[in-house]
Order: C-alpha cells, then structure tokens, then sequence
C-alpha cells in the first residue's frame, strides 16, 4: 500500500514537472483558473457577501435571512417552488418515460414528431408556450372566448404554469431515458419473455430496474430547470410566485437588495443541493447492462393494443405542441387577437421602424460569444481528461457549475461583482457577452470531455514524444479529433444566448438590449401580436444561423449527425 502510494504521488509529480515545463501550458492553466474564479466564484461570493454582511458595521448577520422569512409571502414562495418542482418533475418524468419507451420499443408512424418537439423548446425563448397558452385560454383566448365564449377567463395561475413547465422540460428526460433505453441489450428481456413471463412483468423486473437510476436523474434535472425557471412564472404564474421570479422582484422591483440576496442565496442552495445530488449520487450509477452496447437490434412492437395505450397519447400531446408553437408565427400575422383575426404585417412593420435594436444587439452578442465559449470549453475538456495537476478537480466542479446556478442569482451576482472597481462593466455588452460564455459553457464541456474519453491519449503522447508543446498538440491534434463535439458546443452555445433571458434581464440597458427581454415586456403590457412577431424572428434567426453552420460544417467533413445529436 505505502509503495502504492509512492507511486501516485510519483506520477503526480512527473506531471507537474513537465507543466512547469511547458509554459503555454501553465499560463492557460492559469488563465483558466482565474477566469472561472472572476466570472463564477466572484459574482456567486458577492451574492451570498450582500446576503450575510451587514452595510453599517461590516459584520457577519442573519438579518436579512430573518427578514426575509418573516414575511408569510416569502415563505410561501419557498413552498410554491419545491412543490411546483416536484409536481413538475414527477409528470414531466412520467411523460418522457412514455416517449422515450415509445421511441425504444413501439413500431409508430409518427415518431419523429418525437425529435421536433424534443428540438422546439431549444431553439424557441423558454416561456413560448405561456405565450401560447395566454393566446389560447386568457382572456381573449381563441378557445377560452372565440369557441367556448367565456367572458374573463383566467389562465394564469399554478394550473397552466404546471402545464407549461411539463411541456416544456419533458423533452428532457425523454433524451435521457430515450438514450438509456436503447442501450439495454434486448436478450435480457427476451430471455425473461421465453421463461413464459409476460411483457408488463418482463417491464417491471428486468427494464425498470436497470432504468432506475436514469429516472432519477431526469427527475432532478427537471426540478433544477423548473425550480430555475424564470420565464414561465413572470409570463403565465399570476399570483402563483416562485423563487426565481421572487429573486427578481425582489431585487429590482421593491428595489430591496438584501432581502432579494437572501432569497437568492436561499434558491442557489436548493439547486445545488439538487445539482450534487444529480451529479454525485446519481450520475454515477450504472444505466446499462453490463454487456455494454446491444448485441444486435431490438424488434420492436407491433401488438395494437400496447401500440394504442403509448402511441395514442404520445401522438396527442406531440400534436398539442406543435399547434402551440405554430400559434406563435399566426399570432404575428394577426391584426388584434382574440378581436380582429384579419391578415396583416403591421407588428412586424413596427419592429422594422422602432425595435430593430434588440435584434441586432442580441444576433451580435451571440455571434461574438460563440467562437470564445467553443475555445474555453474545449480547453478546459482537455486539461480536466489529459492533465494531472493542483486543482484541476475544482476547475472541473466549478466549469460545471454554471449548471446548477439559476439565471437570476448569476444575474444578480454580476450586476453586484461589475457595479464597482476593479471592474465594471454594469450597463455593457461585454458582461451580457460574459454571461452568454460562462452560461453556455458547461455544455461544450461535458462534450468535450465525452469525446476525449474515447481517444486513446497515445496518439497525443505521441506528437508530444517527437517534441511537439501542448499547445502544438492541442490544436493540430486534439481539436481536430474532437471537432464534432468543438462544434455541437458553438451551435448550443448560440442558441442558448439568443434564448436565454433569466440571467440577462439583470444586465440590459438602454444602451444594449435583448430580444427575450423585449418579448417579456411586450407580452406583459399585453401585446401579444408584437411579441409573437419578436418571437418569430428569433427562432428564424436561430434556425438560419444553425442552418449555415451545420453547412459549413457539411463543407468540411464534421459529422453532422454528430453535432445534431
């Protein structure tokens, strides 16, 4: 054992040595290092500084915890979160288990609705659906009042926030488990069916056992996003408030910054409780079977019965989806809705004379934040798989942890971090661009960190041997075995910019302003028309931008299906 030890410590020391050696390699160490604890530990220690410190004697307080909790409205608040978390998990879960057993095992016509709805809620802003959902059952709602005539409808509430978030977040634990799935081997529920068990015991004693752990997973990455979400409550949740939204008004409403740290101190410890629960505990059990891959392809089930009890409402609420993205572009075509349903162009008339701003400012701050969240997280992919040194588990952790925190605490964080010296930057496009970077960042990441796990390290090793730097290596050998996972991060990280609106709501200004915020805006004054307008275009520009990389890509030889996926 101790020689064992001595060993480590030995190879450990080895490494070190040739970065000490390889100066490059040390300065980007560095660079990363300070990057992550500027842009993530910085704004997160301020939030939760403001929240503990006292203005008047600089001393460590409960104050404003106790003040915050004082109030019946805060802590009902608390309890709308974690419930609405659960309810919207639980079903969320429960519906992506039905598509995802749909896609893995039913022979249906219509699976492919399955990836466009998996797709919608990616490249649309997050609270597209309330939007749909206020055009379809509020007031003038085109059911609520046009087919069913009723007067002062009301939709907004915990019931259609509900409903909003499950359709929202479902997608996501239909690519979780849709993917677990496919990679059990089929003998093992064949063998069990030719023991003469039947397919709902085969279902409840061989495949949900070894889907367990995936199900737990996609439970809690549902609670992070709907406990996150800062969209769908301030749009559709009326008098039903959550934490994110709470943070927000809070803050920037009531103008009661203290209160408003304690709250998001209170709503970052929740995520992150969730998001190390998910990562530590869950993320690392075992999904499959321990044959790995399927031995061969699984037959899938033509029997109309179970084909009736999972396709029908799969097709139903596949159907309901799509028709409430599709009223999106109608919307914008529509003169007044819920009155006058005649054609016209007007609201988009409008954006062309007085709100092409935000369009270009969001486009812009996109393109520019691409290519640096593309670099940053394939850089630090490679130093988390390839390096051995001081810190490098705590580089991981904290990239990753962008994950967990939700969009109004790191908002609130940097408006707080950039306000005063040494840094500001309050009022710039350059924080929007920093929170764009270090938001979408996670995701290229763990792709990055995938796709160096299937290289053999020999190969770099190799050109190291002939004398070649890291960065030598880095960018003539590694980027290019990895450049399907280099570029599956830069078309996410445009698009989650261009969506994205909880963090950055903090952060624009008159001088620089964003396309979801304005929708936001727009939707909350009531004028749907301009906002569907608004919408339109952003998911127009999303699918044109893409539609250009992923054919420059073509051009090039990346795998398209590899960055798609």
């Amino acid at each position: 054992m101790p020689e064992k030890k001595y060993s480590t410590l030995s190879l450990k020391w080895d490494e070190m040595q040739k970065i000490l050696r390889d100066p490059i390699l040390l300065a980007t160490i560095i660079l990363v290092g300070l990057s992550l604890i500027i842009f993530i530990v910085w704004p997160l220690y301020e939030v939760l500084f403001q929240s503990f410190i006292n203005d008047q004697s600089g001393s460590i307080t409960l104050a404003y915890y106790r003040e915050a909790l004082s109030h019946s409205e805060n802590i009902q608040v608390l309890f709308n979160t974690i419930g609405l978390g659960l309810f919207v998990s639980f079903f969320g879960t429960l519906i992506g288990f039905l598509f995802a057993y749909a896609e893995a095992y039913l022979k249906l016509p219509f699976k492919k609705l399955f990836n466009i709805i998996a797709i919608l809620p990616i490249i649309s802003p997050p609270f597209a659906l309330a939007m749909s959902f206020i055009m379809l059952f509020g007031q003038q709602g085109f059911v609520s009042k046009v087919l069913l005539g009723i007067k002062n409808a009301n939709v907004y509430g915990f019931t259609s926030l509900a409903v909003v978030q499950i359709l929202t977040f479902f997608p996501v634990a239909y690519l979780v488990l849709a993917g677990l799935m496919k990679q059990i081997d089929p003998s093992m529920e064949e063998a069990a069916r030719n023991m003469g068990a039947s397919r709902w015991h085969t279902f409840k004693t061989v495949l949900l056992p070894l889907l367990t752990p995936g199900i737990a997973n996609s439970f809690l990455l549902l609670f992070i996003q709907t406990a996150a979400d800062f969209g769908n409550p301030m749009v559709i949740g009326g008098n039903f408030n959550t934490m994110a939204a709470q943070v927000y008004l809070q803050a920037m409403g009531n103008y009661n910054l203290k209160e408003g740290t304690a709250l998001a101190t209170i709503l970052l410890t929740l995520s992150i409780l969730m998001f190390v629960l998910q990562k530590y505990w869950v993320g690392n059990k075992s999904y499959v079977t321990l044959t790995g891959k399927p031995s061969r392809v699984r037959e899938l089930v033509t029997d109309k019965q179970t084909l009736t009890i999972f396709g029908v409402p799969c097709f139903l609420i596949s159907l309901f989806i799509i028709v409430l993205y599709v009223l999106i572009p109608v919307g914008s075509f529509v003169n007044l809705w819920g009155i006058d349903y005649t054609f016209t162009l007007r609201h988009y008339v409008y954006i062309w004379n007085l709100g092409i701003k935000p369009i270009v400012d969001t486009t812009v701050l996109s393109l520019i934040s691409m290519p640096i969240t593309g670099v940053l997280g394939m850089i630090i992919a490679y130093l988390i798989v390839r390096k051995r040194f001081v810190g490098r588990g705590l580089i991981e952790f904290v990239s990753l942890l962008s994950l967990a925190i939700p969009g109004t605490v790191i908002g609130m964080g940097y408006v707080l971090a950039y306000n005063q010296p040494p840094l500001i930057l309050t009022g710039t496009g350059t924080i929007i661009v920093l929170s764009f970077v270090f938001r979408s960042m996670p995701v290229g990441i763990r792709a990055g960190v995938a796709s160096l796990q299937q290289i053999d390290p020999a190969i770099e090793e190799a050109a190291q041997d002939l004398g070649a730097s890291s960065f030598k290596v880095f960018h003539s050998v590694t980027i290019p075995l990895i450049k399907s996972a280099f570029f599956s991060g830069l078309v996410y990280s445009f698009v989650r910019s261009m969506t994205a609106v909880s963090a950055v709501i903090f952060l624009v200004s008159a001088s620089v302003n964003l396309l979801t915020v304005t929708i936001m805006s727009h939707v909350d004054v009531g004028r749907l028309g301009v906002a569907a307008a608004y919408s339109t275009v952003l998911i127009a520009i999303v699918l044109i931008v893409v539609g250009i990389l992923l054919f420059l890509l073509n051009k090039i030889g990346v795998n398209i299906s590899d960055v798609q996926g």
